[in-house]
């Protein structure tokens, strides 16, 4: 087996070229509509460690919105319906707690102001899967200890069925595991800790966002985000990277910011708050600001608990799918009696983006 900085330099080309095909993706969708002129547009190359790891065969899991999975071969195959926009919601009570005992009828959807017939509807524990994206720069190097047992933490609270990779990152992005549902195999990926460098966060979503769709075996997908400063190395702006995530009808961010001490003025705290929150409220998440990295621990079971506990809800669009632009959603929910809830999903998508990702299909191992 080749050493694992050899194998680096091997697939270094490969992930390269997907993340430069994606950026000029983004390029070419962004010329046929006004935009704030940017710098640079590429991403910077995302580095993996190969050492592939495929889950052990498990029983048929449901797909969101209740598509059949077929058998073929070793593993299934997902068929989803071009059509139809899948949302993943959470539901809040009045005192934040998680509401999970409604039904369809409690829901409403609306598109651009317009409601929606729901067509599917599903409140289970779906598998997911999950990238773990870690800050690896210079900052980090004392809170890598306990960022990590987190992370490990959050996986082995989560669905048995679920797979993760490992993303390290400062100014350039590494791959240090890929997908498994192995716990020790993400603690070794976990473990390259080299705590150097800047901090590219946005290429590094991006990049870990374009590998969930093309390469996840889970219909549902989540990203969290671990990181203790502002983004100042990445060669993506913040709109770049929340529109590249909502283009591709992409996963859930959550998002933990460890911007306590003083290594940050407030105005730099400030921006990097803003950035996590931004990323994490347009796509149906959340983001956490613990106040020391004792809390750390407590936030990544929470997270866990959000994402077991949402509700997958799949509509038609009155809108012909040929027409482009930004579509915003919202979801809400009554409970019997006329009460309200909080609901929190993503807050719209692009219909072009969606029809090539969701015809796609995907084998699940």
């Amino acid at each position: 087996m080749l050493e694992p900085d050899t194998m680096r330099l091997c697939n270094k080309s490969v992930l390269s070229l997907l993340i430069l095909v994606s950026s000029l993706s983004l390029e070419a969708q962004q010329a046929d509509k006004p935009a704030a002129p940017s710098p640079q547009t590429q991403a910077a190359p995302l580095t993996v460690d190969r050492d592939p790891v495929r889950s052990p065969d498990a029983e048929t899991p449901a797909a969101a919105g209740g598509e059949p999975l077929e058998k073929k071969g070793s593993g299934y195959v997902l068929h989803t319906d071009v059509e139809e926009v899948v949302l993943n919601a959470t539901v809040l009570s009045g005192n934040n707690q998680l509401v999970q005992n409604l039904k369809k009828d409690n829901f409403q959807v609306f598109e651009d102001g317009v409601k929606q017939n729901i067509v599917s509807f599903q409140h289970s524990d779906l598998p997911v899967s999950i990238a773990l994206v870690i800050d690896n720069s210079g900052s980090m190097s004392k809170k890598r200890p306990s960022v990590n047992k987190a992370a490990l933490d959050l996986v082995e609270a989560s669905n048995p069925q679920d797979e993760a990779f490992v993303v390290n990152f400062s100014d350039e992005a590494y791959i240090d595991q890929e997908f498994t549902s192995n716990v020790n195999k993400l603690r070794d990926g976990l473990a390259h800790i080299e705590s150097r460098g800047g901090t590219a966060l946005y290429d590094a979503v991006v990049a870990s966002a374009d590998k969930l769709v093309s390469d996840a075996s889970r219909p549902k997908q989540v990203l969290v985000i671990v990181t203790d400063g502002e983004d100042n190395a990445s060669t993506l702006s913040l709109e770049q990277t929340i529109r590249r995530v909502q283009e591709l009808s992409g996963p859930v961010i959550y998002s933990i910011g460890l911007l306590f001490g003083d290594e940050m003025s407030h105005a730099e705290v400030r921006h990097a708050r803003r950035a996590l929150e931004m990323l994490s409220t347009e796509t149906g998440g959340i983001a956490f600001f613990p106040k020391n990295i004792e809390q750390v621990d407590e936030i990544a079971a929470e997270v866990a608990r959000d994402i077991r506990s949402q509700y997958t809800i799949g509509y038609h669009s009155t809108k012909p799918s040929t027409q482009p632009g930004f579509r915003r959603v919202q979801v809400t929910a009554e409970e019997p009696g006329g009460g309200k809830f909080t609901v929190r999903t993503r807050t719209g998508y692009f219909p072009e983006s969606r029809s090539k990702r969701s015809g796609a299909k995907k084998q699940q191992p």
